[in-house]
Formats: structure tokens, sequence, C-alpha cells
């Protein structure tokens, strides 16, 4: 398995797939999965391309979801080896995306087409849902799918996301949840004046300045038994016409809150804007709801991930729901159990991103014994 797996990932990796720009992977992926008896299904979405696959029928539906798209390299002279070039040296895989997605995404499709040669009368339904926008602004990918599924009341039991999880050693993190993350682009007004007549305006960054340590400092919740308190972070902030004599007339702030299960974006946007009129700030304010919290509970999905992963390394891994967004706060609406499990996070998106060739096959066989716990057992 290691050897297809490796092979797949390699064939991925040399396509500059550069989000939202898939360059073949999709196509190649399902004249794979078409030889095998998978019904094709292609949904794009303006300039994103969307793949839905499945084989068998009835419940449960066990997914693999995955992107191809990945993000830029960067300045290609800092990488050791070309970063489409997909090199082998030692036990290390290089090349974009081979640890984020490519590497999992071909681990997943070889587990299931070795499942599938080996059960061609499988109970339920195999199913892969790939994109390639989850790098960039996810508008076109996963979430236009789910709800084109939900239309069509189709139903996802089981979802399996390839992200890279693993922290120090392949299979010590599991992601059963993420937080869920909302920002604002807030606009405070004042009046613009000469700084030597303060009295003829009205400085937005002074009369901002008590808000902005209240909203800095607020604790939202105490987080809970799988999720850390809320956090929120000043990302931006922006005020002047760049001379030293002007008072500006705007100050403009953006912030970000990454938010557990124990609140809500609508109990943080009223808050919000509570603080806003309690120091009488006058403004507008934006708000981008990226995706809102998701939780898988302990139940067959977890059991079957936690067993598989033992099984095959011996470890016991950790549930944990930190970290930035996935495409599972999208499935997750589909009322679908959703974890992610990959190798390991800790080269995504750098230079000389890379994968061990041995935990590739490891994730195969990890995603592989997932199947035969969900749907032989």
């Amino acid at each position: 398995m290691q050897e297809k797996i490796v092979q797949l990932a390699q064939e991925l990796i040399r396509r500059p797939s550069i989000s939202p720009n898939d360059e073949g992977c999709q196509t190649l992926i399902a004249e794979r999965l078409e030889k095998l008896g998978f019904e094709i299904e292609w949904l794009p979405f303006n300039e994103t391309l969307n793949l839905w696959a499945k084989h068998g029928a009835g419940e449960p539906v066990v997914a693999f979801a995955g992107h191809t798209d990945v993000v830029p390299v960067g300045d290609e002279h800092q990488w050791n080896y070309p970063p489409f070039s997909a090199e082998i040296v030692g036990d290390m895989l290089y090349g974009r995306g081979a640890a984020d997605m490519k590497g999992s995404l071909a681990a997943m499709i070889v587990a299931a087409e070795e499942y599938v040669k080996a059960n061609p009368h499988h109970a339920g339904t195999i199913a892969l849902l790939i994109t390639s926008d989850e790098e960039a602004v996810s508008k076109d990918g996963t979430v236009r799918v789910v709800e084109t599924l939900m239309e069509r009341r189709e139903k996802i039991t089981y979802c399996m996301v390839g992200e890279p999880s693993s922290s120090q050693i392949l299979g010590d993190v599991v992601k059963n949840g993420r937080r869920g993350s909302i920002t604002a682009n807030l606009y405070i007004q004042g009046i613009q004046g000469h700084v030597a007549y303060p009295h003829f305006a009205d400085n937005p960054i002074h009369k901002a300045l008590p808000f902005l340590q209240e909203l800095s400092s607020y604790q939202w919740d105490n987080g809970s038994a799988f999720f850390p308190p809320t956090s929120l972070q000043i990302a931006n902030i922006h005020a002047g016409t760049g001379s030293n004599n002007v008072i500006p007339g705007e100050l403009y702030v953006q912030f970000n809150l990454r938010y557990c299960t124990e609140v809500t974006d609508e109990v943080i946007k009223q808050k919000v804007v509570e603080m806003l009129e309690k120091h009488g700030l006058k403004h507008r304010i934006e708000w981008n709801l990226s995706g809102k919290p998701f939780l898988t509970k302990l139940g067959k999905l977890v059991n079957a991930v936690v067993d598989s992963i033992k099984e095959i390394t011996g470890i016991t891994p950790k549930l944990e729901t930190g970290g930035g967004t996935s495409d599972g706060r999208f499935i997750a609406l589909m009322g679908a159990e959703v974890v992610e499990f990959g190798p390991l996070n800790a080269t995504i998106h750098k230079v000389n991103e890379c994968v061990s060739v041995e935990e590739l096959g490891k994730c195969g066989q990890i995603y592989h014994q997932m199947l035969v716990n969900l749907l032989d057992k």
C-alpha cells in the first residue's frame, strides 16, 4: 500500500495546484476511482472544482474529505528541492502539499481503493469529497458541495478529513472538533482636524482606547472539557493620513475571535455592540463568520479512528480541538460525525514542506482499518 500511496502523492504534488486551481489533480483521482465502479459527480462553482465520488449504497455513508489546492511556495530559491518536483530524500517526500494535504489525500484514496477491491459488495457507502478551495477563501468548495447535498437530502454519517493533525509523532493527535472563527472590521468615526486645534476635531483613537482595553481583556467564557476559552486577537489597527499634524477622522480596527461551543456568534456580535455603545463610539462594523464551532463526541467514529491508530502505531491518540479551521466545519452542518487525522503538521505552509514516506504508508493503513471498523463490524 505504501508504494501506491507515495506514487500517487508524487503525481499530485507535481501538479502546481495553487488555490483555487486544481491543475488536473481531481481528474487523475476520478479516473482511478471510476475504474473501480465509483460514481463520479463534478460540482464546479465559479473557479473552484469539486469532486463527489461514491461507491456502494445506503447507510452508513463514510466519507473522506480533502483538498487538492495548496498555498503559494514563496521564494523558490529557499527550497532545497524544487517545490513541485516531489523528490524523495532518505525517508522524506518533499514538495508543496506533501503534508497539507496531498500526502494524506493519496493515502485516503488508496485506502478506499484497496477496501473496495477486497469488498466490492461492502455495506453502506464509501464517498470522497474533494475540493480545490480550502486554502483560499473557502466559498465555492466544500461549503457549496455541502449545500448541494443537503438540498438533495443526501447524508454523510461519518467523515474523515485528512488534515495533518499529528504533532510530535504520527497518531498522537486526532482533531474531534474545531473552534469557530469570526472576524470584525470595525470603523470608529471621529472628526478630522489639525493637531494644534484639537477642540475643533474629535480623535477616534483617543476615544477608542477604553473600548479597546475592555475588548482585549474581556473573558468570554471558561472553555469546556474539549475546548480552551474563547480568545480574541486584534490583528490590524490603522488611522491617519500619514501626516504628523492631522488628527484622523476614522480609526479602523480588525479583530478575530476563535470561539468555543460555550458562546455563539450572535452573542459575540451583541456584546461588542454593547461595548461600543457603552463608550459612546460612533461606528460601523462588518462581520465575517468563517465557521461555527463543532464537536464530535465519543462515539462510533471516534472509537473507530482511535482503535485504528492504536492497532497500526501502538499509540493512543489525544483528542484535541485546537488550531485553525478546516472544511470539517461545513460537513458537520450535515449532522455528520467528523474527525481529522493525518501526518505531522510541523512543515505545513513552510519552505521545504515534507512528509515521511513511512508515515504516509501508515496513514493509509489507518484509513483502511477505519473502514473495516465502521463497515465490517
